[in-house]
């Protein structure tokens, strides 16, 4: 028996020197290669930090492009989704609003055109990029609330589109932060 505990004892001791320090310190020099040195891609405007491209922010203004819906109201410190099931009658509720909302910004779409990410929040609540179809539906009102020719607009949608990853993980998605700071480029 004593020799299975002193096993145990080292076995937990080489895995807490092996997952407590050298994997962060592995994590870390890897993290210092990535854009922004592992602290992230900080986006500027005027010289001032507006935010990173990988956090979600609220735009509700007309001439913005909106962001997928937020559970944590876009707070980095307390990311999380709803815990709200497809039943629950407030859910249902709060999606039937995001909708409604929608369609009376966007009075040119139909309810049928309107992708799920633009009326549900994600698994963590700070997600930076819609589908290109959730661009696409308010390129209109973007347009009109800028006075900008739609053909505009559409180019820049196209031009911050990012494909899947490698080509083939995952969707086509649009950075809203990163194409709203373009839009404002536009303008001067």
């Amino acid at each position: 028996m004593k020799k299975y505990i002193l096993q145990s004892i080292r076995l937990t001791a080489v895995l807490m020197v092996l997952l407590c320090v050298i994997y962060p310190l592995i994590v870390a020099f890897a993290g210092g290669f990535a854009e922004g040195n592992g602290g992230g891609e900080k986006l500027t405007k005027n010289g001032k930090v507006v935010g990173y491209a990988l956090l979600g922010q609220s735009f509700t203004k007309p001439e913005y492009f909106w962001g997928r819906p937020s559970a944590v109201g876009y707070n980095a410190a307390g990311s999380a989704g709803s815990n709200k099931g497809p039943s629950n009658p407030d859910y249902l509720q709060q999606v039937s609003d995001r909708i409604d909302t929608l369609l009376k910004y966007n009075p040119t779409i139909k309810k049928a055109d309107i992708p799920a990410d633009m009326v549900t929040a994600s698994g963590s609540g700070l997600d930076p990029n819609i589908s290109e179809q959730g661009a696409i539906i308010q390129i209109r009102r973007v347009a009109a609330a800028r006075n900008l020719d739609e053909k505009t607009v559409v180019e820049l949608v196209v031009k911050n589109t990012q494909g899947p990853l490698w080509g083939m993980f995952g969707p086509t998605s649009v950075n809203v932060l990163k194409l709203n700071l373009a839009l404002d480029e536009l303008k001067k």
